[in-house]
């Protein structure tokens, strides 16, 4: 019998996926938990508007990440810290950091586990670069310019 996924389904598919199962494991499990439909004509029609519907969503994302991207990409950001004689910062510079100065700064908000340092943790004054994932498969990379104080 074929149903159509409507949620994950370990061992058996992911949502929106058509799946042959057996009949009694739908009846039984599947239909009670409203975790599948009966894949008829109408439902696999509905099924390919949506995924249609969808692929258009995913290909504007992508258009709008990539214009962000080039719009950013080769950017500087300048972080000010206060450090010590020799150029070392207290503390260090991190993700978070960068998250907040791009907020501040480029009026731009990213998450932070979006953001990679060349290292985990910035510890002196200096340039370096960073690369900011805005979208599956789409990067831009940001120079950072730590000024000491």
């Amino acid at each position: 019998m074929e149903v159509i996924l409507k949620a994950d389904i370990k061992g058996v598919g992911k949502k929106g996926e058509i799946k042959k199962v057996k009949e009694g494991y739908f009846r039984n499990f599947l239909a009670p938990k409203q975790l599948a439909i009966e894949a008829t004509k109408e439902e696999k029609n509905k099924l390919g508007k949506a995924a249609e519907k969808e692929s258009k969503k995913k290909a504007k994302e992508v258009e709008k990440a990539k214009k962000l991207a080039e719009t950013i990409n080769g950017k500087g950001l300048q972080i000010k810290v206060r450090t010590g004689k020799d150029g070392k910062i207290f503390g260090s510079i991190t993700s978070k950091d960068i998250e907040k100065a791009l907020k501040e700064n480029l009026k731009f908000e990213i998450d932070k586990k979006k953001i990679k340092l060349e290292k985990e943790h910035i510890k002196s004054v200096g340039k370096y670069s960073a690369e900011l994932k805005l979208y599956a498969g789409v990067k831009a990379k940001i120079i950072i310019d730590i000024i000491g104080e």
